[in-house]
């Protein structure tokens, strides 16, 4: 019975902590880093204040905790790559679209624009953004490029920079059109030009 409480309880516990980053989502979304205060957070999150910073202690402990977990969340499910997969082409063309079309959506252009905007004051913050998303993509990449360099289907090379060369292949611009709202993904046909041609040139440049 005691289990069960407890695992009813730390049940209860996790929906509240998402509820809570629910509400800071949409907070911050609206109001930015510096616009956003814990009392709109509660209200938006539908807790009281004294519950929310049971949770949560600071402003920036809560946008930190949202930031990991929306940027780890997509870096996991986006670089779940099959390192047994031999289809390297395939498999690089298929990161590279969903890479591209998760990278242009409007909620996660306003997270770095948010992140950009609190780093300043904040510094740990741009780096537990860097980490929780691009650095944890780069490393999942760079083993899976590893697995084809030993299995002969990529020569021998520095596969942390590999990895970052091609998802600056792919986006070659992209991300500063959309931060700057200059512009972003045109059609269809503009995706699969950009990563056609970057699986091209990448290959040209490390398949052996």
């Amino acid at each position: 019975m005691a289990g069960a409480a407890a695992i009813e309880r730390d049940g209860a516990e996790t929906e509240k902590r998402r509820q809570i980053l629910e509400g800071a989502r949409r907070v911050f979304t609206a109001s930015g880093f510096d616009g956003a205060s814990m009392g709109e957070i509660a209200r938006a999150a539908g807790v009281s204040k004294g519950t929310l910073y049971v949770y949560f202690d600071s402003k920036d402990a809560l946008f930190e905790a949202l930031t990991i977990d929306q940027k780890r969340g997509l870096a996991e499910s986006l670089f779940a790559l099959d390192v047994d997969d031999p289809d390297l082409r395939s498999v690089l063309t298929r990161l590279g679209r969903t890479y591209l079309i998760e990278m242009s959506k409007p909620e996660h252009v306003s997270l770095v624009r948010m992140v950009i905007g609190a780093c300043e004051k904040f510094p740990h913050l741009g780096r537990t953004f860097f980490e929780a998303g691009p650095a944890l993509g780069h490393g999942r990449l760079a083993s899976y490029l590893d697995a084809q360099v030993a299995a002969g289907r990529l020569r021998a090379t520095d596969t942390k920079l590999a990895a970052k060369h091609f998802l600056h292949l792919c986006q070659a611009g992209l991300f500063t059109r959309l931060l700057f709202s200059a512009g972003g993904i045109e059609d269809e046909g503009d995706l699969d030009h950009r990563v056609d041609e970057a699986v091209r040139v990448f290959l040209a440049g490390y398949a052996p």
